[in-house]
């Protein structure tokens, strides 16, 4: 079993590099270092390899709305330098262009518009969303077709992981009177997490949870749902904490304000900061290879860089586990009954 994981991280770790290495390869000293914040940006194309001077990538459609011009749909393609099959900012089509930092902009910078685009993170969270589905349905038509048997095949990969966010995660934080309500969301969050995590390691992937501004958008989830259900000692808690004398509650309350900001704040930075690390280490082993023209170096590079993807797929799963338990301990603290002693 070990010695199959090696051959594949191994195996990974060469298709890593003869994808990276054109792109490498092709340009001067700046372009052999500035590959990697393109490889972990957001864009709106998806580059898979380059060969020779050929560009291979899948055009993905720029969606745009503007109170002037209304609903306007374009291919990223359009927006490509004829000779440089680049984005240019001199390829201007409806009054907009890509810049090279691979964001939107309005030619005139007056211009108010709204960008709904189909980028690269947002095709991978569309592909995620897809596998989730299908391995949720095939577990679910096992059990549906053969109710009380034991789970086979896609069911019995799902089941145990179900059981463990279930047992592991809801219940001890939350509480047996009210963790099963919680128990989908945490199932989503964690699905949804580890497999773009895994996901993300692939070759060309999109750097999927290394965006903030996905990290940001699961933690406000979070956050509503935590405050939404926080009962009434939850807030007589931030608000008026027991126990505190008056002049000490100018205070604490402040505190207790900015808490509940700060707990979301902190899901969302460490998801972003340990997967987006995580790329940016490996890539740059890669880069040290080109940048050195060293053999010496290209080994001892390959072999950490097995090395790192073998540390990168224990971090997808713990920072999935890590998102789902903090934030089934925020809800527990929201939910919470008190004893109270007269």
């Amino acid at each position: 079993m070990l010695r199959k994981f090696l051959s594949i991280s191994l195996l990974l770790s060469v298709i890593l590099l003869n994808v990276s290495f054109p792109v490498l390869a092709a340009g001067d000293g700046e372009s052999k270092t500035g590959f990697i914040l393109p490889h972990v940006m957001d864009n709106y194309e998806w580059h898979f390899a380059t060969i020779g001077h050929t560009h291979v990538t899948l055009p993905l459609p720029v969606i745009v709305y503007s109170p002037d011009q209304g609903l306007e749909v374009f291919m990223s393609s359009q927006f490509h330098d004829h000779e440089t099959h680049e984005f240019s900012e001199n390829v201007v089509v409806n009054g907009y262009y890509i810049d090279k930092t691979y964001k939107l902009k309005a030619a005139d910078s007056s211009r108010v518009f709204y960008d709904f685009s189909i980028t690269k993170n947002v095709a991978m969270m569309f592909i995620i969303m897809a596998v989730i589905l299908f391995l949720m349905l095939s577990a679910a038509k096992h059990y549906r077709n053969s109710p009380g048997t034991a789970p086979k095949g896609i069911a019995s990969f799902i089941e145990p992981i179900v059981v463990f966010v279930r047992d592991e995660i809801a219940l001890p934080n939350i509480g047996h009177k009210k963790y099963l309500k919680f128990t989908p969301y945490l199932l989503t969050l964690f699905f949804f997490i580890w497999i773009g995590n895994l996901l993300g390691l692939f070759p060309e992937a999109a750097n999927f949870t290394g965006n903030i501004s996905l990290t940001f958008t699961l933690a406000i989830f979070t956050f509503i749902i935590t405050n939404l259900n926080g009962n009434k000692d939850y807030w007589k808690h931030v608000f008026a904490t027991p126990g505190v004398p008056a002049p000490l509650l100018l205070i604490i309350v402040p505190v207790e304000i900015i808490g509940l900001f700060t707990k979301p704040f902190a899901l969302m930075v460490r998801l972003f900061v340990a997967i987006t690390a995580g790329h940016i280490v490996i890539l740059s082993f890669i880069a040290l290879i080109f940048v050195f023209e060293s053999y010496a170096v290209g080994v001892a590079s390959t072999i950490m860089v097995v090395f790192i993807n073998f540390i990168e797929l224990l971090v997808a799963t713990i920072q999935a586990y890590v998102f789902t338990l903090f934030s089934a301990m925020y809800i527990g603290l929201a939910v919470a009954e008190h004893e109270h002693h007269h």
